[in-house]
């Protein structure tokens, strides 16, 4: 399979500090609303997830601070870099979205946007903010479960061997 493809996905831009400082509780794919210039911009592959969050507007999702950058041959007709875009849902899912943004301390964010079948997707998580101790944790958590494998492995080489 080609590099950036699983499933049917066209990798465009991860936002890998999302899961480092947010604990993701849950995750919803959706489309977008885009002009012409934004997805042959997406195309290029160019796009920036930082500093990204989405918002509940009455029963509507917004994606805010997604910056796609102006399409190089674009004319008059281009899109602005920062333009707020809307996020499409079932009812369902924004239902249940409303619900568990009101309790304190949830938020929307994005983690990727992809291309799936050819239509531009996000995948925007429910997540909760760590604090600076809980982020130490993780990591160190990390590091002992790499730790264990690399002296599980060496354990493995030198019974073979």
């Amino acid at each position: 399979m080609a590099k950036g493809k699983q499933d049917g996905r066209k990798l465009i831009a991860q936002n890998k500090k999302a899961r480092h400082d947010y604990e993701i509780l849950d995750t919803y794919e959706c489309g977008m609303v885009l002009t012409g210039t934004e997805v042959k911009s997406l195309r290029q592959g160019r796009a920036s997830l930082v500093d990204g969050f989405a918002q509940l507007d009455g029963a509507e999702v917004w994606l805010h601070n997604v910056h796609i950058p102006e399409y190089a041959q674009g004319t008059w007709t281009n899109h602005s870099a920062r333009r707020k875009r809307k996020l499409l849902l079932h009812r369902a899912e924004i239902d249940k979205l409303i619900g568990k943004t009101q309790e304190t301390g949830l938020t929307l964010v994005p983690l990727s946007l992809y291309f799936k079948s050819g239509r531009a997707k996000v995948e925007v998580a429910l997540a909760r903010g760590k604090r600076e101790y809980d982020k130490r944790q993780t990591l160190r958590e990390k590091q002992d479960r790499r730790e264990a494998e690399r002296a599980m492995s060496a354990a493995r080489r030198r019974q073979r061997a």
